[in-house]
């Protein structure tokens, strides 16, 4: 196993769009690196025909397709074993204007790795860019760590005006977790799309893992989707217009 310092992959596909439409929709999603090795997987994505994938624990590998055709993706890995690489991956109709790629200054507890945040901007059609933050966080390590690193994240966006969406699994199992969660959507002036526990969000010791926070949108749906048990979190789905 390579654990990189930093290790960012982007592929685009020929028939990308140039912009998002100002109504989209969007799926978070922690793969449980299901999305090559499990063909339910492009037949769940493909019926939905969502404009945005914010995936976590996704396997990807360089100049090659997420296994699901029509979108461009850009994504930072984590960890890396062989020819794979595994981390968190933004899919979208169109390409991203701009990516940065990011790991956690802290490391998980056993295995020593670092976690992966990718932020990407697109086009949206008659309005301002939209920044998304797909977020995988700090898992195995006291409460001062993960503070610490969302609070890397509000460093890295909180200059940042425009429309923003920060989505992902952000393993917030207890209360203090949770709450600096929240603190740093409020600082940022996030929405948080209310899914939890009660909805069939993966949850641990009663507190939701995975969360869709959003800014300078009108939230026009959303819901908790069964996916049939390819992975052991369910999907995360809504749908956005520009405001």
């Amino acid at each position: 196993m390579f654990q990189p310092q930093q290790v960012h992959h982007t592929h685009c596909c020929r028939e990308s769009d140039n912009v998002l439409q100002r109504a989209f929709s969007l799926l978070c999603w922690n793969v449980y690196k299901k999305n090559r090795d499990d063909r339910r997987f492009s037949e769940f994505l493909q019926h939905l025909n969502t404009d945005l994938l914010v995936l976590q624990e996704a396997e990807f590998k360089d100049g090659e397709p997420c296994r699901v055709e029509g979108y461009s993706f850009d994504a930072a890995a984590n960890i890396t074993f062989g020819t794979s690489n595994y981390g968190v991956l933004t899919a979208s109709r169109c390409r991203a204007l701009e990516t940065k790629a990011y790991l956690s200054e802290n490391r998980e507890l056993f295995f020593a790795t670092h976690k992966s945040l990718l932020l990407s901007r697109y086009a949206i059609e008659g309005g301002n860019a939209l920044l998304v933050a797909n977020v995988h966080a700090i898992n195995f390590r006291e409460n001062s760590a993960y503070k610490k690193e969302k609070e890397r994240i509000l460093d890295f966006l909180q200059k940042d005006t425009g429309p923003l969406i920060v989505a992902g699994d952000f393993n917030a199992w207890n209360n203090t977790r949770g709450e600096k969660l929240l603190q740093i959507a409020d600082s940022l002036g996030l929405k948080r799309v209310p899914l939890g526990s009660g909805d069939g969000v993966k949850s641990m010791f009663g507190n939701p893992l995975d969360f869709i926070f959003y800014r300078g949108l009108k939230l026009l749906e959303y819901r908790v989707l069964d996916d049939g048990g390819i992975s052991d979190h369910r999907p995360l789905f809504a749908r956005f217009e520009v405001l």
